[in-house]
């Protein structure tokens, strides 16, 4: 079904710091894409089914813009460790086990499982070295209606024997994983450096290559912890900055996403502004492996494109809710304690961010507004209510603080209902 109504009370962004909010209105779907959002229903959509969500919330689809799909079963787990600690002793012995690829069918089918029964309607993961279990993941969330983007991991530096990669393989494999993926229609490739100190300068120019001859977008992580972003400097003296290193590898564009952007100097955000990246504000992560607080308010402030990313397993939990809640305490922390320049975030904010800021990476997402993929997701909120009678707003903001994904209704991406 991809051409129907929903009437109810229905929530989206008119931009990054406003709602439009439409009570006992219509969102219209035509072949899976959105006509737009009416207060009566237009003449000539009268013939389509009209599906009444009565008193229930309506509203756009979350992206998560920043995953780890093989670390979801030891969430929770090193949270005393910092970031390359953390890798050394959990994540990548972890990943190691997907050299099995019945071990990566159990394990992909209980995060996957996971993610289509929540708040998520669209996600760009990253999943392992192993090219065959990265298909295996792909499979799964191609079978599960979402859309996604999944990268099959590169490192052949500074890891431990059993998880790093001979270069020349690791750039074949990833032509492998281009070819073999061709075959999904909801899952695309993206060409996924773990990041530049797993990567030698050779890798990272064969991978921008591969990424322009099939015109692929890339994701990585930038500028995360202190002590990544010294390692980084002593591995590519000949760069200005952290995001220097990415741009000369020709890896810092508008279709690009950079994980966490925590510690960023000047000459990263101009770069992130001026080449139209996508950040990917992960604040749980950064607290569990002590990592710091991203300056999102400045980035938005500043044009810089900035999406919701759960980060499991640093983070611990898929439903992206409870990142939205995180990123508005954490800005308050960092406004209160480092720079009284940038107010914390609001409810609009974070909202624009899990919809439309994530949603812009995939084209045309996170949005009712004439010609924008429809996803959505209709909520029940009858288990938190009170005696107190919330405006709809407010009834979001309960949703978004103490809901779960039982309060999911139910869950539509391009027009496919999901559940």
């Amino acid at each position: 079904m991809s051409d129907f109504v929903l009437h109810g009370n229905i929530i989206y962004s008119k931009n990054k710091d406003e709602f439009n909010i439409v009570e006992n209105g219509y969102a219209v779907c035509k072949n899976g894409i959105s006509e737009g959002v009416f207060d009566t229903l237009p003449e000539e959509y009268k013939n389509l089914e009209v599906i009444d969500c009565q008193d229930k919330i309506i509203i756009p689809g979350f992206t998560d813009l920043h995953v780890h799909a093989p670390q979801y079963g030891f969430r929770s787990v090193g949270m005393d460790c910092e970031l390359l600690e953390w890798l050394e002793r959990h994540a990548f012995p972890e990943e190691a086990k997907f050299a099995d690829v019945e071990y990566a069918d159990r394990a992909y089918s209980l995060f996957v499982n996971d993610m289509k029964t929540g708040f998520t309607t669209r996600a760009c993961m990253f999943g392992t070295l192993h090219t065959d279990s990265t298909i295996v993941l792909m499979d799964k969330l191609e079978k599960s209606g979402l859309k996604t983007m999944v990268g099959k991991v590169n490192m052949n530096r500074n890891s431990p024997d059993y998880l790093r990669e001979d270069t020349d393989k690791s750039l074949a494999d990833t032509e492998r994983f281009v070819q073999l993926s061709k075959r999904f229609e909801n899952t695309k490739p993206i060409i996924t450096p773990r990041f530049i100190p797993s990567c030698t300068d050779e890798l990272m120019y064969g991978l921008s290559e591969i990424m322009h001859k099939y015109d692929l977008p890339v994701q990585s992580h930038l500028s995360e912890n202190p002590s990544e972003i010294e390692w980084v400097k002593e591995l590519c003296p000949w760069s200005t900055s952290y995001g220097n290193a990415y741009d000369r590898f020709g890896m810092m564009n508008d279709k690009t996403i950079m994980a966490h952007c925590v510690h960023m100097t000047e000459e990263e955000m101009a770069l992130m502004k001026n080449n139209g990246v996508f950040a990917a504000h992960c604040p749980e992560s950064n607290m569990n492996i002590a990592s710091g607080i991203s300056p999102v308010s400045r980035m938005l402030e500043e044009g810089i494109k900035v999406g919701i990313g759960s980060d499991v397993a640093g983070g611990t939990t898929l439903a992206l809710n409870r990142a939205m809640t995180l990123a508005v305490q954490c800005s308050k922390m960092y406004w209160r304690y480092i720079d009284k320049k940038y107010k914390p975030l609001t409810l609009e904010n974070v909202f624009y961010m899990a919809t439309v800021g994530g949603g812009e990476f995939f084209g045309k997402a996170g949005s009712f507004e004439k010609g924008c993929e429809f996803d959505a997701l209709v909520l029940d909120d009858t288990n938190i209510k009170t005696t107190v009678d919330f405006d709809t707003k407010e009834r979001l903001e309960r949703i978004i603080y103490l809901g779960n994904k039982h309060n999911i209704a139910s869950k539509y991406v391009c027009g496919r209902k999901i559940f």
